[in-house]
């Protein structure tokens, strides 16, 4: 990616970075990830750098990177990941300057001997001795894929769940499950039938429009009936993702899906009015 086409603020901030981590001689190297690395970078995006560490002063980096981070501009916040898995990641918020807007930045402290193994491309910004490059040719990157029978055991059992929220009017509950279906199913399968990496998701309106058209109906408001219908389509939706990227050794559970849907349909026969949000009693 050329210099050219990296947003002003994120260039700057790299031309501050980039010499001040060269300085620390118990760095290796430095590489982009994510919108840098595939080009498609833009001013809403997060600037993901990999920081590659001798692995001898691996365990002291980690104690320092709070301070490490408040080195390369003016640090308002920063927390480490895992709640998304990382803990190796250092999420910092930076505040603009020179009338640049705020800057997300996310700074990866690895082992040397642990960059190969990665679930994206790199771009190689600084190293030593080519060191870096060498350890990232040893493996290719590997973007964990959708389980297609991971998610069959489970999402006849999901649907029914949902089903039992809606009717006890915990719809807060039943939105966010559909939200959840979103992430962790819907929008990784139409990613992966779109040939694009299935990051929940995430580029979905420009990797798969006519497909996140359907996806806007599995969003629901806060009644019953919206529920209701945006449980339908996301089964729907299902449905023909796994046809269309599902393989011979998927195996259907038609047992719980027979289940699961006749509970749905015959419980929310007749639910028809969009201004209902108490708990429903079955007939």
């Amino acid at each position: 990616m050329q210099a050219a086409s990296i947003p002003k603020n994120h260039a700057a901030f790299l031309e501050r970075a980039l010499p001040l981590l060269q300085g620390e001689e118990r760095f290796v190297g430095v590489a982009a990830a994510g919108s840098f690395a595939n080009g498609k970078m833009d001013e809403f995006s997060d600037l993901d750098l990999v920081i590659a560490v001798e692995p001898s002063f691996m365990a002291a980096i980690t104690v320092e990177r709070q301070r490490i981070a408040a080195g390369l501009g003016p640090l308002v916040a920063a927390f480490t990941g895992e709640h998304v898995g990382e803990p190796r990641v250092l999420i910092c918020l930076y505040d603009g300057e020179g009338g640049n807007p705020p800057l997300h930045v996310d700074l990866k402290f690895v082992s040397l001997s642990d960059a190969a193994t990665r679930v994206d491309e790199l771009s190689v910004l600084w190293e030593r001795d080519g060191r870096l490059s060498q350890v990232l040719q040893a493996e290719e990157s590997r973007f964990p894929m959708p389980d297609l029978q991971w998610i069959e055991d489970r999402f006849w059992v999901w649907i029914h769940y949902a089903t039992l929220k809606i009717g006890r009017g915990e719809l807060f509950e039943a939105v966010d499950f559909l939200a959840f279906l979103r992430m962790k199913v819907l929008g990784p399968l139409i990613l992966v039938e779109a040939g694009a990496q299935p990051a929940g998701v995430r580029r979905v309106e420009t990797s798969a429009p006519s497909r996140a058209t359907q996806l806007q109906e599995t969003v629901a408001a806060y009644n019953t009936a919206s529920c209701i219908r945006s449980l339908h389509t996301a089964v729907e939706l299902y449905r023909s993702l796994r046809n269309s990227v599902g393989t011979d050794d998927v195996v259907a559970n038609e047992a719980a899906e027979s289940t699961a849907m006749k509970y749905l349909e015959g419980a929310t026969a007749g639910w028809n009015d969009p201004c209902r949000s108490h708990p429903v009693v079955w007939q």
